[in-house]
């Protein structure tokens, strides 16, 4: 059967009838988004390959679960589910103690909001000072940095505001966190602002 000339959420009809052959359909057909997601995230003590697999278990989630009357369209409910799969495995990993050093290149995100009378547009990283990577010197002390802003980040911000600052830390949007956290877009906005300004205020104060 020719399953590309079916939608989706036809294929997902399917299934559910038990016609197994399109779920290893979907799951080629959606490896790209998959590999897409793994290549932006960081996992301890991982590669790439460790992140396609969690990808993929949160693909296969997505079949089972697809809801056509409840869900959108079936590729947004694939790109939610894979995306709080890779964001729980990351967050698992990176939550070791001991952080290691190379991941404090994940700060270059904005410390204020636009807006903030003490925000000047610069990142994270660019408050440390001499940022001179080839000094062993600096590097213990970036990592010593680094491991002072998770302390924070672990101990100063509510639930919402650790979920969504860690998203952004590793590079996804707004509209990205609001969808994986089930929150609207602005109130993922503030969230992020207050993230920011707490670790603002709690590291240099």
């Amino acid at each position: 059967m020719n399953y590309e000339n079916y939608t989706d959420e036809e294929l997902i009809d399917l299934i559910r009838e038990g016609d197994s052959a399109p779920i290893n359909f979907l799951m080629e057909k959606y490896k790209p988004l998959v590999k897409g997601r793994a290549s932006t995230m960081f996992m301890l003590g991982g590669d790439e390959d460790d992140l396609i697999q969690e990808g993929m278990i949160g693909l296969f989630k997505a079949l089972n679960d697809y809801d056509s009357g409840r869900d959108a369209s079936f590729y947004t409910f694939a790109v939610l589910c894979v995306s709080r799969q890779l964001y729980s495995a990351v967050k698992a990993s990176n939550r070791q103690k001991n952080l290691p050093l190379n991941s404090y290149v994940s700060f270059f995100t904005a410390l204020s909001s636009e807006g903030d009378e003490d925000g000047d547009g610069r990142f994270l990283l660019d408050k440390f000072g001499d940022n001179d990577n080839t000094n062993p010197e600096n590097l213990v002390i970036a990592d010593e940095k680094v491991r002072r802003i998770w302390q924070i980040i672990d101990t100063s911000l509510s639930p919402l505001e650790r979920s969504a600052i860690e998203l952004s830390i590793i590079g996804w949007d707004s509209s990205e966190i609001a969808a994986v956290l089930g929150k609207d877009k602005k109130s993922t906005e503030n969230s992020l602002a207050r993230a920011r300004a707490k670790i603002k205020k709690e590291y240099f104060t």
